[in-house]
């Protein structure tokens, strides 16, 4: 591929996963498909962080992921799955 994974339209979730992972970055994402990956992988990484809302507009969400980003900030350099929606976050230790 020519163009790094990130932005580019047609990159696979796994080449977003190993990418991140590759790189340390956390996968910010609303597709519940990188949650499901990275239980059936066991692996020990990318963190990724998940939003599970309806309504995923930064004026609605903004202060939730924000809040789980500093609360779980550790976990997620360490490897971790945090899921937020608008009442909460949890955070799952890597592997699952």
């Amino acid at each position: 591929m020519h163009w790094s994974t990130v932005g580019y339209p047609r990159a696979t979730d796994r080449e977003i996963m190993d990418w991140a992972a590759a790189n340390h970055y956390v996968v910010f994402t609303h597709d519940l498909d990188f949650g499901t990956m990275l239980a059936l992988s066991h692996e020990a990484g990318p963190s990724v962080l998940q939003v599970r809302a309806a309504n995923i507009l930064p004026d609605d969400l903004g202060a939730a992921v924000v809040a789980a980003l500093g609360q779980h900030e550790e976990d997620l350099l360490s490897g971790a799955l945090v899921v937020v929606d608008e009442g909460r976050s949890r955070v799952r230790v890597l592997p699952i």
